[in-house]
């Protein structure tokens, strides 16, 4: 056989070995809405899941990501993705709680003590438990990203310990389970839009604010509150969702490679958020803000205090989705 034949061959050959795999793959333009601008961690995140893409798919998948709410509030957009006339959106978790009940379980108080413990959650049986449940109402979620801790600040004293709260005039999300905490734990808790807020603060109608530190920072809080309290009193997560009708046309490979690229970018989000989280904090601290950690009894006694909001909600949440949460956190903690 000569060495022009068994280069054809090889050749042809070849093609045949690849052909099935790229055949999985059609050219399609898969849209992603963000309310959040692309300098955000997520914007390192959807860079991250798209070079995946593209280089697992041969450049025929393509993301095109829209950002600060071009193609609409995430609360839109996700019913886009519900009726399938938009492909992705990546949002919290709290604005579709009036889509699915669950999801406040994220919103509830004092629920994670620290990153690594909403990773092991979000990451394991109980992110699959929630996730599970979302086709249902026309979603796939392809994984957690992160949209970091909650942390108070005020002009009055450090939060340190539980009475700490009393009376202080704390602004925060018009949400019915973050006005409960607040005032759970006795705080006069005001709801109001975000834009109001610095306002407010530095006229002094309200003493603080909840946040987490790179929003603290940007938002230049530091010119009108004294005082940081690394609180962690709420972690709500981001979903990376996917429309179902539209899911159910990708063949099982493309469903794979966005599944495992979501998590690639993931895993490239939570580290830059992470970073940015740590010199929004640093940046405080030089911005003269005074921060004060709160001591895990002191932690453990404000989770005590917050258990009745727990009771309250969790028929509305869902008990099953309550009762897991709590299960795995204890076997987490090893309680």
């Amino acid at each position: 056989m000569s060495t022009l034949t068994k280069t054809i061959l090889a050749a042809v050959a070849a093609i045949g070995l690849t052909a099935p795999a790229a055949a999985q793959f059609q050219e399609r333009t898969i849209r992603i809405s963000n309310g959040i601008n692309q300098d955000h961690p997520v914007g390192n995140g959807v860079a991250k899941m798209t070079q995946c893409a593209t280089e697992k798919s041969g450049g025929r998948m393509r993301l095109q990501a829209f950002w600060g709410g071009a193609l609409g509030g995430d609360l839109q957009a996700t019913q886009a993705l519900r009726s399938g006339t938009q492909e992705m959106v990546i949002t919290s978790s709290s604005p579709l709680i009036g889509i699915l009940a669950d999801l406040g379980v994220f919103d509830l108080p004092f629920l994670f003590a620290n990153e690594a413990e909403a990773d092991r959650i979000l990451d394991g049986e109980f992110g699959k438990f929630m996730s599970d449940k979302l086709p249902a109402v026309g979603l796939v979620n392809l994984a957690y990203w992160e949209n970091g801790f909650r942390n108070l600040t005020n002009s009055r004293r450090a939060v340190t310990r539980l009475e700490d709260f009393q009376g202080m005039r704390v602004r925060v999300m018009q949400n019915n389970i973050f006005l409960d905490t607040f005032r759970t734990v006795g705080t006069n808790a005001v709801p109001m839009a975000f834009q109001e807020v610095f306002t407010a603060l530095e006229t002094r109608a309200i003493d603080g604010q909840e946040n987490p530190f790179v929003t603290i920072d940007t938002s230049r809080m530091y010119e009108v509150q004294r005082f940081l309290s690394v609180t962690k009193h709420a972690y709500t997560p981001f979903l990376v969702l996917y429309s179902k009708r539209l899911w159910d046309m990708l063949s099982a490979q493309e469903q794979a490679t966005l599944t495992e690229c979501a998590i690639q970018g993931r895993d490239e989000q939570r580290k830059v958020s992470r970073e940015l989280s740590e010199k929004s904090l640093a940046n405080l601290r030089q911005r003269g803000m005074q921060v004060n950690e709160v001591a895990p009894a002191e932690a453990a006694r404000i989770r005590d205090a917050v258990r009745p909001v727990y009771e309250r909600h969790a028929a509305t949440i869902g008990a099953e989705t309550v009762a897991r949460m709590q299960a795995e956190l204890a076997k987490i903690r090893g309680n």
